[in-house]
């Protein structure tokens, strides 16, 4: 098949976790024989922020991670979408779309149906932010992507969508697998951004407390960290390391005993059944994992099997400590998470899951 795919960008992934999930899936398509084309801004903030922090050298860096990997930039204003959907079959489009792409593409659809398009969802907006989702016009794409079920419900309760199906995020298997050194340089990794206030509270509680009581030996990865937050590290003991980009995450975790995973707020109340990334990321390499709160309402894990779950800082520090210790405890937890991955959660599950509806609409058309 020919595959079009809409991304803010697949070659940067500064403060853009999006990338991640969706430079897995172009590359297992890729690997099953499909024709893709990946299209992102020219101008796309993700890519501009990289460059202007870390130079060009991340660019080709990623070029030589991810050698079959392109991506096509254009600009709004001259695109040609008939040129750019000729011959296509399945067209993707994420959120992090511009909305007069996002509409234009659907009014090109309108004409042409011969392809089938959707419109992928993986963020928290629908919740956080509705007016901005609600500027999309979804009216001509065939349904949404929607990354967890209670997602899905909002597309068709407000009726932004008549189409929704639920599709989670899953781990990039090319990249993310055990890489664990025998020896490791530290005791807790974190990567992850801080943010816009919206686990403050929770990072202090979760991560650089239990940490700084526990004296442990920890390195913390990500953008966007304001003074006071860079300054809580340190104080802290903890490393500060700045952007990392994900192609190297695999690596800097096989060199900890333990990380952990801080939802943001909108995940944690709001949005039950949606982990993020990085949980599957992180059991995906073998690596012992202990969460913060969260509700998975979908079943996607076996808490307390894949991972450990700290309803508090208290028992942060009782199941960072219970790892770092006993490595049979560790390598149990790990070894169970990683059996979880690798049957249900890879992108290459997940590209079996779109191929499924799209013939599910091809075949109804």
């Amino acid at each position: 098949m020919k595959i079009a795919l809409f991304y803010h960008s697949l070659i940067s992934d500064w403060n853009h976790g999006n990338a991640h999930f969706l430079r897995g899936i172009a590359m297992e398509l890729l690997k099953r024989g499909h024709d893709v084309r990946v299209f992102e801004p020219r101008d796309a903030w993700s890519v501009q922020n990289l460059v202007a922090a870390h130079g060009t050298d991340p660019l080709r860096e990623f070029h030589a991670a991810y050698p079959l990997l392109k991506s096509e930039p254009y600009d709004l204003a001259t695109l040609d979408l008939d040129r750019a959907l000729d011959g296509a079959d399945l067209v993707l489009v994420h959120e992090l779309n511009n909305p007069a792409l996002v509409a234009r593409i659907g009014k090109n659809h309108m004409l042409n149906k011969r392809y089938r398009l959707f419109f992928h969802d993986t963020h928290h907006r629908a919740v956080t932010a509705p007016e901005q989702m609600a500027a999309f016009d979804l009216r001509h794409y065939d349904g949404v992507l929607a990354y967890g079920n209670v997602l899905r419900k909002i597309y068709l309760a407000r009726g932004w969508a008549q189409r929704a199906w639920t599709w989670h995020e899953a781990a990039d298997t090319n990249v993310f697998f055990p890489r664990r050194q025998k020896i490791p340089l530290g005791d807790v990794v974190w990567v992850g951004n801080w943010g816009d206030d919206e686990r403050t509270v929770e990072l202090h509680e979760f991560l650089i407390r239990p940490i700084r009581e526990l004296r442990l030996r920890a390195h913390v990865f990500g953008v966007r960290y304001p003074v006071h937050a860079r300054d809580a590290l340190r104080e802290a003991g903890i490393g500060y390391g700045g952007w990392l980009a994900n192609f190297h995450v695999p690596a800097t975790f096989g060199r900890f005993r333990a990380t952990v995973h801080v939802p943001r707020r909108p995940y944690a109340r709001a949005l039950p059944g949606i982990p993020t990334i990085r949980i599957f990321e992180a059991l995906a390499t073998g690596m012992p994992l202990v969460s913060a709160p969260w509700d998975d309402a979908e079943n996607l894990f076996e808490p307390g099997r894949d991972y450990l779950v700290a309803r508090n800082g208290t028992e942060m520090k009782k199941h960072l400590r219970a790892l770092i210790a006993d490595k049979a405890m560790a390598r149990e937890i790990v070894n169970h998470g990683l059996a979880t991955i690798r049957a249900r959660h890879t992108c290459a599950h997940r590209v079996s899951e779109l191929l499924k509806i799209y013939e599910e609409l091809k075949t109804a058309s």
